[in-house]
């Protein structure tokens, strides 16, 4: 699968305002061309503004993370796929998973699904009540997922390569939690620069915080988006 290098950078418009992500989004000019809208701003209006995004030619990824009863998951997910959305999230439960996938048939939407947060590292899943380490749990998801026909998946870049032998390469691996070199963790515990998640078998990057913080966030993104470049040609 070939993705223009400007396209695997996702830029994650985590602002409290439509005029603030508005704003971003002239500064970052033709840096940019696929955004992810979250819950921060999705709940400040901006599902409006990812149906204009669309509108005028922007990917846009809604992350959401839906779970629920299969009905409601698939109104939603028919909802989002009239926005005109290219990707929305889902946790990596099966009803939910099969729910999603076949409200999105005969549309442009690609669900991918949420296998770990990023944020979780072994003690969180244990915490939690799980029997399994981060590694186990993304990688019983992800086979999950593979079999129900879900058309990618969000992790973290340090699992990529293994999810590779997993499932494949038909599925998309979305990856937050990257940080350029000499960037701050934030609250993010399990986290790649942009070369190494690329090698690793990203194809797709999520990145906010390093460049919405940026002294000048197009330059920022343009580096990232060269990062990209240089690595999927070696």
């Amino acid at each position: 699968m070939t993705i223009d290098p400007r396209d695997r950078l996702i830029l994650a418009l985590d602002l409290p305002s439509v005029a603030e992500a508005e704003a971003m989004i002239r500064k970052l000019g033709d840096a940019v061309s696929f955004y992810k809208i979250g819950y921060q701003l999705g709940f400040a209006g901006g599902l409006a503004l990812a149906r204009k995004l669309a509108d005028t030619g922007k990917q846009v990824f809604v992350d959401m993370k839906l779970h629920d009863i299969g009905s409601t998951v698939a109104k939603g997910v028919e909802s989002i796929a009239r926005l005109g959305a290219s990707f929305l999230t889902v946790h990596a439960y099966p009803q939910t998973m099969h729910a999603a996938v076949d409200a999105r048939a005969g549309t442009n939407l690609r669900i991918l699904a949420v296998t770990v947060l990023t944020s979780y590292d072994d003690a969180d899943l244990a915490a939690a009540g799980y029997d399994f380490t981060v590694s186990e749990l993304v990688a019983e998801r992800a086979a999950q997922a593979r079999d129900i026909g879900v058309d990618g998946l969000v992790c973290s870049a340090a699992e990529a390569a293994n999810l590779r032998s997993v499932v494949g390469s038909r599925m998309v691996l979305v990856t937050p939690g990257i940080r350029p070199a000499g960037a701050e963790r934030d609250d993010q515990k399990r986290i790649m620069t942009p070369s190494a998640a690329i090698a690793a078998g990203a194809d797709y990057l999520v990145v906010g915080r390093p460049i919405l913080e940026a002294p000048d966030p197009k330059a920022a993104a343009e580096k990232i988006v060269a990062e990209i470049a240089a690595t999927a040609k070696q």
